[in-house]
């Protein structure tokens, strides 16, 4: 069984457990995730099973898209609606729906983000949420993150008591914290803020349309074959650039051989294609110019 699971993630359940519950249902051990979601976060996760798994660092490193709340009026020590109220500023008037668009205009492009404490990224060995339950503060290392595009979304803003909430739609990169880009926003417009909900929609070019919930695959598991959920593994693959071989290259291919650069291929990394099928990732060879070798073969 190899494919690309497009699973909807439920609330309540982390990466892990849905790889650990992918793998009971589909009957197989060879199962991974292809970028980390919060419990209280829903969305697009796309499943790698069997030799998809090969493929799981090409598919992690590409854009998400995310709809996200941001509320004003109060900061939380987890960035979102889970942690503990950590700072307040009531906002008693509302903000215009034009000002909001124009703060998140601000945003796009290259930004410097500082990973939350409640967060897996590593210190010294040890993971920074880790510190945070222990109540130890540490210096976080900064990264550079690129928000491709992002815009205010309905409904309309809500002021509910002294917060107040909007929505925002934002395709981002690998690595980008939306909850940390929550209370920076917040910042921006002069309150204090936490991200009130976020759902994944999209990953690469799988999209929320090609999902199915755990009891949706439970149902086509028990009645036929897991393996027809399963997308290829070049839908996984569309943002890379592709060369199509003919069938003389295919064993080739296979046993990794190495080839003279292509002249239709620019990117550094990109897939190898015949008859609609992914046979290997190839990059140019790092020692030997106008050559190219295997990253992976499938």
């Amino acid at each position: 069984m190899d494919g690309i699971l497009p699973l909807w993630k439920p609330k309540g359940f982390t990466s892990h457990d849905c790889v650990s519950k992918a793998r009971g249902m589909l009957k197989t051990k060879k199962v991974g995730h292809t970028g980390t979601l919060d419990p209280e976060v829903e969305g697009v996760l796309p499943l790698c099973v069997g030799k998809a798994t090969k493929i799981v660092p090409f598919l992690t490193d590409t854009d998400k898209v995310y709809e996200a709340s941001v509320t004003l009026g109060y900061a939380t020590d987890t960035e979102d609606a889970t942690g503990e109220m950590v700072e307040t500023t009531p906002v008693h008037d509302g903000i215009s729906t034009e000002k909001i668009k124009g703060v998140l205009e601000t945003f796009q492009g290259w930004i410097t983000q500082t990973p939350p404490m409640y967060s897996a990224v590593k210190v010294n060995g040890k993971k920074l949420y880790e510190y945070a339950r222990e109540g130890v503060e540490v210096d976080r290392p900064s990264r550079e993150v690129h928000i491709k595009h992002m815009e205010w979304m309905p409904p309309e803003p809500k002021q509910e008591g002294e917060t107040f909430t909007f929505s925002f739609r934002v395709i981002c990169s690998k690595g980008t914290y939306v909850r940390t880009l929550c209370v920076d926003i917040g910042k921006a417009l002069g309150y204090a803020a936490h991200m009130s909900s976020l759902v994944r929609t999209q990953t690469a070019d799988i999209t929320k349309e090609d999902c199915y919930s755990f009891d949706e695959i439970q149902q086509v598991v028990d009645e036929r074959s897991g393996e027809q959920l399963l997308l290829p593994l070049s839908r996984g693959l569309v943002h890379m650039d592709s060369w199509e071989v003919d069938a003389d290259q295919v064993e080739k291919i296979k046993h990794g051989q190495v080839f003279e650069k292509p002249d239709d291929v620019d990117e550094e990394q990109f897939t190898v294609m015949y008859a609609g099928e992914v046979l290997a990732i190839y990059q140019q060879h790092p020692r030997k110019n106008g050559l190219i070798k295997p990253v992976r073969v499938f």
